[in-house]
Order: C-alpha cells, then sequence, then structure tokens
C-alpha cells in the first residue's frame, strides 16, 4: 500500500481539469516519470509555481471538481510521478476519482464547510497530512495546530488501495 503522507500543496480553485493537471500535448507519454515534470504547468492560479510549489509536496487538498474533463489515466500518473497520492476536495469528476482507486492512491471528498476550514487553518503554512487508513482519518497540522476529520471510502476503493491497484488487484482476485 503507498503512502498518503506528507507535505500538503494548496490549490484553491474548483474546476481544475485533466487538461491541467497534465496537457494534452504529453499523452503520447506512458511512464509516470517522463509526465512528471509537466504535472500542474498550465495550471493557472494567483501565487502557484508549478516549478517550485510541487516539489516534495505527497498531498494536493483543493475545491470543488477536481480532476473534470476527459477520462486519461495520464492525470492520476502526473501525480503519482511527484510522489503525489492524495487528493482531498469537496468532488471528484467520477472517472478521475476512479482512476486514482484504480492507480491504488486516494481521493478523498470532504464537505464543504470542512475543506473552507483547512484553506482557512492551513493553507500559505508548511503543512503535513497523517491518514489513518484503517481508522479512516486524516490529521492535518502546521504550526502547532492539528486538526484530524473522518473519511470514508467504498470497501472495493479500499481493497483497490491495500492491494496497489486495479491491476494488482484483478490479478489477486481473478
Amino acid at each position: 500500500m503507498k503512502s498518503f503522507n506528507g507535505r500538503v500543496l494548496f490549490l484553491d480553485r474548483s474546476d481544475i481539469n485533466t487538461d491541467e493537471i497534465i496537457p494534452a500535448k504529453y499523452l503520447t507519454e506512458i511512464s509516470r516519470e517522463s509526465l512528471a515534470s509537466h504535472l500542474l504547468e498550465d495550471l493557472k492560479i494567483d501565487g502557484f509555481d508549478p516549478k517550485t510549489d510541487i516539489v516534495g509536496k505527497r498531498a494536493i487538498v483543493t475545491r470543488a471538481n477536481f480532476g473534470c474533463g476527459s477520462s486519461r489515466e495520464h492525470a492520476p500518473w502526473a501525480l503519482e510521478g511527484n510522489g503525489i497520492t492524495l487528493v482531498v476536495g469537496e468532488g471528484f469528476a467520477r472517472i478521475f476519482r476512479q482512476n486514482m482507486f484504480n492507480c491504488g492512491m486516494m481521493a478523498v471528498e470532504l464537505p464543504t464547510g470542512t475543506i473552507a476550514r483547512l484553506f482557512s487553518a492551513f493553507a500559505g503554512h508548511e503543512t503535513t497530512v497523517e491518514t489513518n487508513f484503517d481508522g479512516g482519518t486524516i490529521t492535518f497540522s502546521a504550526n502547532g495546530i492539528k486538526e484530524t476529520v473522518p473519511f470514508s471510502i467504498s470497501n472495493f476503493d479500499a481493497d483497490l488501495i491495500t492491494t496497489g491497484g486495479w491491476v494488482a488487484y484483478a490479478d489477486a482476485n481473478y
């Protein structure tokens, strides 16, 4: 099972689409490593610089409808190529969300008020996240402040995570 702990990147915008996650011109690439350097290079958010802001991050907190657009697996692959295995948001495009779990990664949906509280308390600070997968909690920490929030995912998605994604799950079960 992958780790879902580490430093957090806050992306304060809704409707971040798959072309902004990984531009379409890189869809001929088939390895996570070849996609990694292009992650979020077309994303426009005031103050965001993909060349410096992504380095060392392991999780993203964002707003609603993250991963909208096409159904390509390249978007989760580009995240994983950078060591980002957890995205927390108000909601996700359905296919993007399932592609995350299919890759053994997590897309965790939290209520709008919880996301707003996380942005208010932690965005702009050196924030870390610790995921208690079995306990169903995620703890955010920065500057001596901690907030633990519960999350839930389906049993099937949990099985995908613990086996390492869809291919490993299918190999073990079919």
